[in-house]
């Protein structure tokens, strides 16, 4: 298999039984709308009392019942923010430092060099983050993962990726490479997936390939490139 192959969301899935938190940035085939895609997972209780909910063109995580929180600080968060012509998607809180800095004129990158992997110990959930930026009737797009670079996290490897829009194509980076005690790491570069035209297709084909038992809510929003009009779908297991 050639090193440019790309795969459905789907196909790129379905093996692993717990792909964590995802972010999804791409192009459709048609070349007309930008695509991105947000899931997250779970295994206790904690992380599965959770749903999705709209603020405006920005997306906060809740618990489905407060009476069974646990933990608030890392299972609740806006993992997407929209500033000016920017989208921004994160599997946590740094969806807001990434927010601020932009809006002082700073970059993506510079705002993720002020932050680090999850204090999770033992597993040092990484922090995934993404931005699509529009301009000129068309978009660029970055990517960051910031993970322990061993098993005691004694300190925070950080990578950083642009990409231009190409149709049809997208990235797709997740947190852990499958289940296990301690949760092994995502390992190499965002994996190139197809990006189908529809939303309601793109949405089907990840939530169906997700681990059942796993997965917990998953959200996708197509932007028309030539209007700017949005289009979003959105599934809480829990709703």
């Amino acid at each position: 298999m050639s090193v440019y192959t790309s795969k459905t969301m789907g196909a790129t899935v379905i093996s692993n039984p717990y792909v964590g938190r995802g972010v999804v940035i791409g192009k459709t085939a048609d070349a007309k709308k930008a695509a991105i895609a947000y899931f997250i997972m779970g295994r206790s209780e904690n992380s599965r009392n959770r749903i999705f909910r709209e603020e405006g063109q920005d997306v906060v995580i809740y618990p489905f019942d407060e009476s069974k929180v646990e933990d608030p600080s890392l299972i609740i968060y806006s993992p997407i923010r929209v500033i000016d012509n920017k989208v921004i998607v994160t599997n946590g809180d740094q969806t807001d430092t990434i927010y601020a800095y932009v809006a002082e004129d700073a970059s993506f990158a510079a705002a993720l060099e002020t932050r680090e992997f999850e204090p999770d110990a033992p597993n040092w959930t990484p922090r995934i983050s993404g931005m699509l930026t529009m301009e000129n009737g068309d978009f660029t797009y970055e990517m960051s993962i910031l993970k322990s670079i061993d098993e005691a996290g004694t300190g925070c490897a950080r990578y950083h990726w642009t990409f231009p829009s190409v149709p049809g194509l997208g990235h797709f980076i997740h947190t852990y490479e499958g289940d296990g005690n301690p949760l092994p790491t995502f390992q190499g570069e965002p994996k190139r997936i197809i990006v189908p035209d529809t939303p309601e297709e793109f949405l089907s084909d990840i939530w169906a390939n997700l681990n059942e038992d796993n997965k917990i809510s998953i959200y996708v929003r197509y932007i028309d490139l030539e209007t700017g009009e949005v289009t979003n779908k959105m599934i809480n297991k829990n709703a």
